[in-house]
């Protein structure tokens, strides 16, 4: 079985088991009929991918590269907040009539500061970094900027993103605040070590450890019988890991260069009702 089968199911029965309930207390989210959405969670999950051993791709059912990379990097390498430029139609709950998300996840990442090397954005200056200044300890990215709060359509939920290059390989710590397991684990770790697989290709490292850390991992009530069945399937091989190794500048990359292999995986779960 894969490792990341093994590391969602624990991380799922330990919630199920061990998890807190939400029931009756003052919530945000709403499912669609009006009623609230509680859950059951647990603080502060951490999870660990070796990247050189495996790809942490579910098994239990398909994660959709192409798509979740896609969102990957339209926040990163697009920078962008609108989702007119977005392939898929996951934002769209959170848009305005023009599209827009306010300030908001790739609007942060593109803003552009003033450093002592020069006027660089927050992807630029992990770039940058990573080639000329490899064994800092400060190369980082956050998009969970207060002053803005107030102009975003949604608050962050996975907000920050540490590089550390350890020999040579290239590790990253991404933080999360909040997180759906079932709608959203699986599609975050995906992207974000696609992510790392890219950042260590163009700046001349292997890929190595990603740590998810997550501040309130939860199950929805209405999700739990989704999850408990969903864990209870057979699980198979990790697939494998294609990066067209041809791109060497960050800029160049597309969904196209990304790619899973024998990649054998359980039905897909229809119809999951989603809290807003």
């Amino acid at each position: 079985m894969s490792y990341a089968d093994k590391v969602f199911v624990n991380m799922c029965q330990d919630i199920i088991d061990n998890g807190y309930s939400t029931e009756g207390e003052k919530v945000r989210p709403k499912w669609e009929d009006g009623e609230y959405a509680y859950t059951i969670k647990r603080f502060g999950v951490v999870n660990r991918y070796d990247l050189s051993k495996e790809f942490p791709a579910l098994t239990l059912r398909r994660t959709a590269i192409k798509s979740c990379t896609d969102e990957m990097l339209w926040i990163w390498q697009k920078k962008s907040n609108n989702v007119n430029e977005l392939n898929s139609h996951i934002w769209d709950a959170w848009a305005d009539e023009n599209g827009s998300i306010g300030k908001a996840y790739g609007y942060q990442l593109g803003i552009k500061h003033q450093y002592k090397e020069g006027l660089m954005d927050q992807v630029d200056r992990v770039l940058f970094d990573l080639k000329n200044n490899p064994y800092s300890r400060r190369i980082m990215t956050n998009i969970y900027v207060h002053q803005d709060l107030h102009e975003m359509n949604l608050y962050p939920c996975a907000y920050s993103m540490t590089f550390n290059v350890t020999g040579d390989r290239l590790n990253a710590i991404l933080n999360q605040r909040s997180q759906d397991i079932l709608t959203a684990n699986n599609w975050n770790v995906v992207q974000y070590a696609v992510l790392l697989h890219m950042m260590a290709q163009v700046s001349g490292f292997k890929a190595g450890e990603l740590v998810h850390v997550i501040a309130d991992a939860h199950i929805y009530d209405r999700h739990i019988p989704l999850v408990k069945e969903l864990i209870s399937r057979e699980q198979h091989e990790a697939p494998t890991f294609w990066l067209n190794p041809d791109v060497k500048n960050f800029y160049d990359f597309t969904v196209d260069d990304v790619r899973l292999d024998n990649y054998v995986t359980g039905p897909q779960i229809k119809n999951i009702p989603v809290a807003v």
